[in-house]
């Protein structure tokens, strides 16, 4: 199965009152955080249906193609290609993809794109490996890159290492967009919900200074008092 039959499989399921829909979700006016995207109105269940089809079939010159389309959509797909083979690689199938997704960073460019892929790929490589990478990912001018540095950190938390989650929550108290105070907000959550101290602390040092909307994504699954001590404290 060749990379045009995927794209042929997408394309046949393109609905356009969904992309209208969905391109106006995704922020793609001119000067939105999306500005430009195209899109074919598929869900997300369809596109996991076709990479359940083709994973096997797709090289990395099909996904570097996939990847420079104009469609979100067939960018979603070539990304969650790329997290089924990393899944199923060796260890240097693994490199080799970790490589590729970061030669890729600027066709990343939307938060579920980043959300999607950057747990499976860049946090799990970085698991075992130096992460020095991630703070000068934090400090990017690139908006996507900074929210891969902060959601890739999602695998560490997963498996309750959080001293890099919280040292580039920390970078990023001070980024001026409200899609890194979420994805900063959401990592805490996720701190939170496995070790309630460790978040405590963190809140403790910098809810005076936290971006409101990072703070409320933050507390949004602690017990009511608690969040309103928190937010009193802005």
């Amino acid at each position: 199965m060749s990379l045009a039959q995927l794209i042929s499989h997408l394309d046949q399921q393109r609905d356009l009152i969904r992309a209208t829909n969905l391109a106006r979700f995704f922020k793609t006016g001119k000067g939105e955080y999306g500005e430009g995207d195209q899109f074919l109105g598929l869900i997300v269940p369809q596109i996991r249906e076709a990479v359940r089809l083709y994973w096997r079939e797709i090289s990395f010159s099909d996904l570097d193609e996939l990847l420079a389309s104009p469609y979100h959509e067939h960018r979603l797909t070539g990304l969650l290609i790329l997290v089924k083979q990393y899944e199923k690689g060796d260890d240097g199938i693994k490199k080799s993809i970790y490589d590729f997704y970061l030669a890729h960073l600027t066709r990343i460019n939307n938060w579920d794109l980043v959300d999607l892929s950057a747990p499976n790929i860049v946090g799990d490589y970085l698991s075992t490996h130096p992460r020095n990478i991630l703070y000068h990912y934090a400090r990017s001018p690139h908006l996507w890159t900074r929210r891969i540095a902060i959601l890739s950190t999602f695998a560490f938390i997963r498996a309750r290492d959080y001293a890099d989650s919280l040292a580039i929550a920390e970078i990023l108290l001070h980024d001026p967009h409200d899609l890194i105070h979420k994805a900063a907000g959401w990592m805490l959550r996720e701190i939170g919900n496995r070790d309630l101290p460790t978040l405590f602390s963190f809140l403790d040092q910098h809810a005076t200074v936290m971006p409101r909307t990072m703070l409320r994504y933050a507390i949004e699954k602690l017990e009511p008092t608690k969040r309103q001590h928190y937010m009193m404290l802005k």
